[in-house]
């Protein structure tokens, strides 16, 4: 009976997207969309040519991304960061601010070109990882490994397998091994990405780069100069701050401010939280040092929207139409 309810409740909102995608292309619900008013913070993470959910499902494809704009051009006024921020807002249209996270290659390579196109501003938020002379993050690293890995491997003397989502399990406890990790320091998850490449040396897959390749430092400065970008942090190593100790915290912050900030010849005084994780010692340590603008996903107590720094996003979900992304956009909830 579970499972009947699951496939039901698909159809049903399979049966509602397609329903709301007719009735937008039949004009039926213009007005829905010409009196729309407020704003959205939102989450972008990768943008690809095809197979958008080979690894992970926050992807959209450059063709589905270039849709996104293209509704945004006809029915919302699309802000800067520092604009939303300041209150620059429209009352005669609903107003979007659109932020990528993570950093990944693809972004200067697809999303770039698109935004440009279209002249709308977007918030990059990058790690220091490439600093390091590193090219992937540690869970993109475990999430490709993940998919193309056997059913059971052994790290650290422990058992684990092969369970829902291509993700590895241990067998002692169930618990997700990158779970273990993000609760770890950053030693340990280097060194899972030097223990388990040898079970898929995906590196030599020249068609997976786009999924995984974090930005260069000169792409990083090639960005920075774009009328239509403005970059943030997120973290130096992409750790969970709010798992990390609080000297560790701010140790991350202030360096990865301080990478960028060299390295694009501009104050960054913007961080998105890694994982959307946070505490107050976060949020403490952020504004510590010399960030004014935090942005979370969902903000974790009642309080938190009194704080002038910190705002909310809302992730773009890759396995609905444009038509419904923009729709549950506006009303801030998917269904």
């Amino acid at each position: 009976m579970a499972l009947y309810s699951k496939i039901r409740a698909k159809l049903a909102r399979e049966f509602k997207g397609l329903k709301r995608d007719m009735s937008y292309f039949l004009g039926l619900d213009k007005s829905f969309y010409q009196n729309a008013r407020g704003s959205r913070i939102l989450i972008y993470h990768g943008i690809c040519k095809e197979d958008h959910t080979r690894f992970n499902p926050i992807f959209l494809t450059a063709k589905i991304f270039e849709a996104h704009l293209k509704l945004y051009e006809k029915h919302c006024n699309v802000v800067s960061l520092d604009d939303f921020y300041a209150g620059k807002l429209s009352d005669e249209k609903f107003n979007v601010c659109l932020t990528f996270d993570d950093g990944f290659a693809n972004n200067y390579k697809y999303a770039l070109p698109l935004l440009e196109k279209y002249r709308m501003p977007a918030t990059f938020f990058i790690t220091g990882i490439a600093n390091e002379g590193d090219d992937i993050l540690w869970n993109d690293f475990l999430g490709i490994v993940s998919k193309y890995g056997p059913k059971n491997i052994t790290y650290k003397n422990k058992a684990y397998y092969k369970g829902r989502f291509d993700q590895y399990f241990s067998v002692d406890n169930g618990t997700a091994l990158k779970d273990e990790l993000r609760a770890a320091g950053f030693e340990d998850k280097a060194g899972m990405m030097k223990d388990l490449y040898w079970i898929s040396p995906f590196k030599n897959k020249e068609a997976d780069k786009d999924f995984w390749l974090q930005m260069t430092s000169e792409q990083i400065k090639q960005l920075a100069r774009s009328p239509f970008a403005q970059i943030g942090a997120h973290g130096y190593y992409h750790n969970d701050l709010a798992k990390i100790t609080p000297c560790d915290a701010l140790y991350e912050l202030q360096k990865v401010k301080q990478y960028l900030e060299d390295l694009i010849g501009k104050p960054v005084n913007r961080i998105a939280f890694p994982y959307g994780s946070y505490d107050q010692q976060v949020i403490h340590q952020a504004q510590k040092a010399g960030y004014d603008q935090l942005l979370a996903m969902d903000f974790y107590n009642a309080n938190d929207a009194s704080d002038k720094t910190l705002r909310e996003r809302f992730t773009v979900n890759p396995f609905i139409s444009p038509v419904n992304q923009l729709y549950a956009t506006i009303t801030r909830k998917y269904d």
